[in-house]
């Protein structure tokens, strides 16, 4: 059985969401970041990153969002997470997923994360004024370029679905006006209505 570990409100959402969609038999185990639970020596065997989401599976453990949702999508091909069988389709997948990851959220990270990159506080004060401007940068990008029907890919519910949904959930946090971003925000009102979401959201909500 694959076993995700997680913290809510994290980018661990899409994984548990991709896990849900699929069908497949997981676990999860909470990671209390209150608790620097991230840091322990615990976790750190399983992930020496001390970060979410980790995902153990029979050949051992995987890290990093776009890799976990790709995992699941060729794990479990009857639900048709990703085109398989288009190479260059597959590709347009994970390119979309590598933006939210490389550029997406380390742009929202900025706001609480500034001693990865600085060490001034003055420099953290000015990260966090950025976060807005940037965060709103990269969805406008989606909302223009990227977003290309009711799913990411168009027609067709992909991996890419629940971790835009995922990194979507924290535009008012990064005071990002949704108003701008209309097909984003519809995009995420269509997540929130799939059985698969409401049920991880269910069990996210109640463990946190």
């Amino acid at each position: 059985m694959l076993k995700l570990y997680y913290a809510p409100a994290t980018c661990a959402l899409a994984s548990h969401i991709a896990l849900q969609e699929a069908g497949a038999a997981y676990a999860t185990e909470l990671i209390d970041f209150k608790k620097n639970q991230q840091n322990s020596p615990e976790y750190l065997k399983i992930n020496p990153k001390g970060r979410v989401p980790s995902l153990i599976t029979d050949r051992g453990i995987l890290t990093e969002t776009p890799a976990m949702l790709a995992f699941i999508a060729q794990s479990f091909p009857k639900a048709r997470l990703a085109p398989l069988d288009d190479a260059f389709a597959f590709a347009q997948v994970q390119s979309f997923n590598s933006y939210l990851c490389s550029t997406v959220h380390v742009a929202h990270a900025h706001k609480m994360r500034g001693p990865r990159w600085a060490t001034e506080e003055t420099s953290f004060a000015d990260m966090k004024r950025m976060v807005p401007k940037t965060v709103a940068a990269c969805f406008a990008l989606i909302e223009r370029d990227m977003l290309k029907g009711p799913w990411v890919m168009g027609e067709v519910y992909t991996i890419c679905d629940p971790y835009l949904f995922t990194l979507a959930q924290w535009l008012e946090g990064d005071s990002v006006d949704l108003s701008a971003l209309p097909k984003v925000a519809a995009h995420r009102k269509r997540m929130a209505e799939r059985p698969a979401v409401r049920e991880v959201l269910g069990q996210e909500r109640a463990a946190a």
